[in-house]
């Protein structure tokens, strides 16, 4: 079953509910970048929010995750879009610790919890939305939790795991977005926060084999889920040999030619991906007569 993201209502239109299984497209992020155990549930955890988040927005509109716990793995960023792309890295990809108390993978730990979590909505206007919060928890699905009720005002409930192999591969990561509509019955909310409280972790329910659908009716109850649209979900990079290009040009004619002079070539490397461009110094010559121009 390959990656993707159900959007759904519950109860009526009481809730506005989404769910993802993003396991590859979290194996995709680890094997680029590498990571360890804990950095990889932190980072994995992010994406599967983002790659939802992402989901809410509309036609060409973006958005950018920042965490900043103060944590040994640094800042984790995601971007995604409305289309169920997403991208994402950690600073720091080698951490891991023991587990925690619970028998878990210590996000928290490698997260920190003196910080913040910001979003920035790119939605085609001049002025970008951002929103930002302290981090309360460090263990990101609290935090994502705080941020809709903090930042947007809307009562949320937001779940995200991730699982990993002995050999550092992703065996399961998803995540579901649960939102309370205005004019929620009390009698909806004690029945979620019912719910919520007996299920298993989502890394269990995607290791189990359950599809986006089926968590959201784990999480809500059988017969009251309507699915309302699926999107395919992957990891995907905007970087491009050409945005590298133009960032060199724009370093200038002497910048450019102090590269050719001291390496004679030059390599760029996408954030994002761990893409590697590589310039030769025909290409170099070839870009600071474009600089001069």
């Amino acid at each position: 079953m390959s990656d993707y993201l159900v959007k759904a209502l519950a109860y009526d239109g009481q809730v506005r509910a989404y769910a993802v299984k993003s396991t590859d497209t979290v194996g995709e992020a680890q094997r680029r970048h590498g990571t360890w155990p804990t950095a990889s549930a932190a980072l994995g955890r992010s994406i599967s929010a983002g790659v939802m988040m992402g989901a809410m927005l509309k036609g060409e509109n973006k958005l950018t995750i920042k965490v900043e716990g103060g944590g040994p793995i640094g800042a984790i960023l995601v971007d995604s879009n409305a289309k169920g792309e997403v991208r994402g890295y950690v600073t720091n990809p080698h951490v891991h610790f023991d587990l925690n108390e619970h028998g878990k993978l210590d996000v928290r730990r490698a997260v920190g919890t003196e910080g913040t979590l910001s979003v920035v909505k790119d939605i085609g206007m001049r002025d970008h939305f951002s929103g930002q919060v302290p981090i309360v928890s460090g263990e990101l699905g609290e935090d994502f939790t705080y941020y809709f009720v903090t930042s947007e005002q809307v009562p949320s409930s937001v779940g995200v795991g991730v699982l990993v192999n002995p050999d550092n591969s992703i065996l399961a990561a998803g995540g579901f977005i649960l939102q309370l509509m205005p004019g929620t019955e009390d009698e909806t909310i004690t029945k979620i926060e019912e719910r919520l409280a007996k299920i298993p972790p989502i890394s269990k329910l995607i290791e189990k084999g359950l599809s986006p659908e089926e968590v959201l009716e784990e999480v809500l109850g059988k017969g009251e889920v309507k699915v309302l649209e699926t999107l395919p979900v992957a990891f995907k990079c905007q970087c491009n040999k050409e945005r590298f290009s133009n960032a060199i040009i724009s370093l200038g004619e002497q910048e450019i030619q102090e590269m050719i002079d001291e390496d004679g070539s030059a390599e760029a490397s996408c954030h994002f991906c761990n893409e590697t461009y590589i310039f030769s110094k025909e290409e170099l010559e070839e870009l600071k007569a474009s600089a001069k121009e």
